[in-house]
């Protein structure tokens, strides 16, 4: 079978929360399950000639979990006639975890409610009440009830480990780190299970080394960590085969799976899933890697095993007994199978609203009311395919109040969107809003572990959560917004940005934020908003007013114009062209607020831009006779809500300058780079780290012992959307940049040590990225530099040095802000140099603090 590599949507099955970036549902993996002998017990043995507890164990290890029930069930019935408590007890409790291998709930609820209550009225050890406690907590968290669970398996720490029980507790702390997993507290639950792993690592292979090392790659795999995640997998896979665990065997393949189709390597995800398939015992987990197969099928757009297996899946679907797992499998397959075009339906949509009223009927049956709101949404999906609103509407809302209830933040996110879409459709604007308020402010709730998820983030997020934001921007700001409308799409926009940013970093950037238009009343704040049939500006400066402008120009034209004008400012191009399509820009950004006086008193314009205006140099906008630059120091911003104010001390500047000038690591050389330290080492106490001495080491080492405000990095380097595309060159090799942050967030948490500005003179942005200047920003943010001054596209290096040279000069001036010291550098090349082409200039942009 041949697959074509292209960027994969994949849709995970690793966890029971539905992932909002995915805005699929998803399955738990299994938590591990403790069925120790009974000479590890207080409890004295059978005297029987077959030792049933013994017998059952070794059935259930095996996969045979029909013949375990009979045997346990035996054991349960014997040791009740001999008033054998303790050993009844413990015969309920594994009963209940072989029921709940057979999905059988409602008898492994009544096991093992009659095991505890048995343990209350006996003597029971410690080890005891630990056993019984996991497997309660294992059917509290296949029946939906996460939280509750938790709380049990924290409870079974406390016995086993006032037992001395040393693996038991460790199983407990491993399980509760899943349950965290699925109640979507993703990057607590990596922690936690990282200092176990370390724990488990010097200890002998045994089953719960396994299921630790298991669950620690499956949270790498979601919170981004890809390869390695791979590697601990594959160690629990080693491990598990070595021990012959063949309950945990299916569940490591289908995450290396997982992490193959992370990593574009479908062929080698495919024969996982087939492996998993073939070596499980549990008719749960073949489905699981049969509907991965699926689902790797159609993300390859392999139709001819699409179009076979899909009726196959749904069948089966049918005719599962009601668990926790078959819901969410069900739930799962249609919401997939909901991102097909309605054009060319895999399957009849009837025959998946019939699976969703089946699984909702299920979810009522066994009082998993989380799968029942999941459920409705994707039901209500199905009639929103096929512009059936009624019946739409009906279902959505109906999982909107269940999620309310259960205050179920994931699920709310997605349904009050889906019912604001219903209400905009139907024409009403007011009723909309409000659906679509209560979806944003869902987002906002989880936003520390949403940003997390892996899985082709630019996917996820664009088409789940960034639309949530502009749908509603789009709403507030038809025909002629109120100031409180104005307002609150001006907080969207900042929102969405810090949104971005959390997601290129994979975790919440943003902890501490202050106001800072209210501090520089000399700034205008503009925020261009891009909607689809029009250009949005709203205008913000202290003590005034909100103003708005609107361009009637589609998304398509505008982007078109744009794209347009970055290849005309190539030196090259006819300037003609360039000086028009700059006009153009200037006329729907600019042109409007000067005509109404706008901008009187107004010595910095600061931007908020939105998609393609990312890319532009706005300091380029041309008037017909000058640039914006010559008019107003211009700065960038990805909100007002960032950056801590406080400006530099102009008389005691220092720096830590560093680069490369030579060829390295197959970058060419920078020879300018060498001048340009120089330079500026003389216009401000500097610390100088040239070439060979530009080591990651050497910078840590000098941004922890300096004092320095600010960071001078000349050397290569590409910012871009992708995390895994964003770096820095240093002499010993490629700097990521989450270790570049931490690098220069060296000083530890103080703000007054913060770095006030970090330059990168040699950097480059991914060309056609329209993400990439978050990239840059969010550095500053994660760094906790005020400010940064960086490069849009590769710059002649002597032009760079020359406009670095004459920028610091300018900022050892009297009260001058760093917005206006670039001005007047950038202006200099316009005015005394042959570098007078925007080109050579304008592709330096202040992004952050201004001030």
């Amino acid at each position: 079978m041949t697959f074509q590599i292209k960027k994969c949507r994949w849709l995970y099955i690793s966890l029971s929360i539905l992932s909002l970036c995915l805005a699929v549902t998803v399955t738990p993996a299994k938590a591990f399950v403790q069925v120790p002998t009974t000479s590890t017990l207080n409890v004295s043995a059978s005297t029987q000639p077959n030792n049933w507890l013994e017998q059952g164990r070794n059935l259930y290890r095996s996969g045979r979990f029909a013949e375990a029930v009979t045997i346990w069930q035996t054991a349960a019935q014997q040791y009740h006639t001999q008033g054998d408590r303790l050993n009844e007890a413990l015969s309920l409790s594994y009963l209940s975890l072989a029921q709940q291998e057979l999905n059988q709930w409602q008898a492994a609820q009544q096991s093992i409610e009659q095991s505890l209550k048995l343990l209350q009225t006996s003597s029971a050890d410690a080890i005891l009440w630990a056993q019984a406690l996991n497997t309660q907590a294992n059917l509290q968290l296949h029946t939906g009830k996460a939280e509750i669970a938790l709380a049990s398996w924290q409870q079974a720490q406390k016995f086993y480990d006032q037992a001395g029980d040393k693996m038991g507790s460790l199983g407990s702390q491993i399980n509760q780190a899943q349950a965290l997993q699925t109640l979507g507290f993703y990057r607590r639950s990596k922690q936690q299970l990282e200092v176990l792993t370390q724990k488990l690592q010097g200890m002998p292979d045994n089953e719960i080394k396994v299921s630790g090392l298991r669950s620690l790659g499956l949270a790498l795999q979601i919170t981004g960590d890809s390869s390695k995640s791979q590697q601990i997998l594959e160690q629990s896979l080693a491990i598990a085969r070595q021990i012959s665990a063949q309950p945990q065997l299916s569940s490591i393949l289908i995450g290396l799976g997982q992490t193959a189709v992370d990593l574009q390597d479908p062929k080698a995800a495919l024969d996982y899933f087939e492996q998993a398939q073939l070596l499980t015992t549990n008719p749960s987990d073949r489905l699981q890697a049969r509907l991965a197969q699926f689902k790797l099928f159609l993300n390859y757009d392999k139709l001819e095993f699409v179009n076979s297996l899909a009726p196959q899946l749904l069948q089966e679907l049918r005719e599962l007994s009601p668990s926790h797992t078959s819901l969410y499998a069900a739930i799962n397959f249609v919401a997939t199978l909901n991102y097909q075009s309605n054009s060319h339906p895999i399957l009849p949509l009837k025959d998946l609203a019939q699976l969703m009223a089946i699984t909702v009927k299920s979810a009522q049956q066994i009082q998993d009311t989380q799968a029942e709101a999941h459920a409705l949404h994707q039901w209500g999906k199905l009639y929103l395919r096929t512009q059936q609103l009624s019946q739409a509407q009906e279902l959505t809302q109906k999982s909107l109040n269940i999620a309310r209830q259960l205050q179920a933040n994931d699920i709310i996110a997605q349904s009050a969107r889906q019912v604001g879409q219903l209400y905009k459709q139907q024409g009403d604007r007011s009723k909309a809003i409000t659906a679509y308020t209560e979806a944003v402010n869902a987002l906002k709730v989880l936003r520390g572990d949403l940003v997390a998820i892996n899985p082709d983030v630019q996917f996820s997020f664009r088409t789940s959560v960034e639309p949530v934001y502009r749908e509603l921007v789009d709403l507030l700001l038809e025909e002629r917004p109120s100031q409180a409308e104005l307002i609150q799409a001006r907080e969207l926009i900042e929102g969405l940005q810090i949104a971005e940013l959390d997601n290129f970093f994979r975790e919440a950037c943003l902890d501490r934020t202050q106001q800072i238009d209210q501090i520089d009343p000399t700034a205008t704040v503009i925020y261009p908003i891009v909607l689809p049939d029009r250009l949005t500006v709203i205008l913000s400066k202290a003590g005034q007013p909100l103003r708005s402008y609107v361009i009637h120009k589609s998304q398509a034209e505008i982007e078109q114009t744009l794209d347009n004008f970055l290849v005309a400012l190539n030196p090259v191009s006819d300037s003609k062209d360039r000086d028009r399509l700059s006009q153009q820009i200037y006329d729907w950004l600019i042109r409007p607020e000067e005509a109404d006086r706008a901008f009187i008193d107004t010595k910095t314009l600061v931007f908020v831009l939105d998609g393609r205006l990312r890319n532009i140099p706005i300091a380029a906008l041309f008037d017909g006779k000058q640039y914006l630059i010559e008019k107003y120091a211009v700065a960038l911003s990805p909100g007002l809500q960032l950056m801590a104010t406080r400006s530099l001390h102009q008389n005691h500047i220092n720096a830590i300058v560093g680069g490369i000038s030579q060829s390295r690591a197959g970058f060419s050389a920078l020879p300018a780079v060498e001048s340009e330290v120089k330079q500026i080492s003389k216009a401000v106490s500097s610390s100088v780290l040239l070439n060979q001495e530009f080591t990651s080491q050497a910078v840590a080492k000098r941004v922890k012992s300096s004092s320095a405000s600010i960071v001078h990095l000349a050397t290569h380097g590409q910012f871009s959307s992708r995390l895994e595309d964003t770096f820095l060159l240093t002499w010993d090799g490629e700097v990521n940049v989450k270790e570049l942050s931490e690098l220069l967030k060296n000083r530890g948490s103080d703000p007054s040590k913060a770095i006030e500005l970090l330059v990168l003179s040699a950097c480059d942005t991914a060309a056609g990225d329209d993400r990439a200047v978050l990239g840059l920003a969010g550095l500053a943010v994660k760094s906790g530099a005020r400010s940064t001054i960086a490069t849009l596209w590769p710059v002649k290096d002597r032009a760079a040095a020359m406009l670095m040279t004459r920028f610091y000069d300018q900022l050892r001036q009297p009260k001058i802000t760093k917005a206006e010291a670039l001005r007047q550098a950038q202006i200099s090349l316009i005015r005394q140099t042959d570098f007078h082409e925007p080109f050579f200039w304008s592709g330096f942009v202040l992004i952050g603090n201004w001030i």
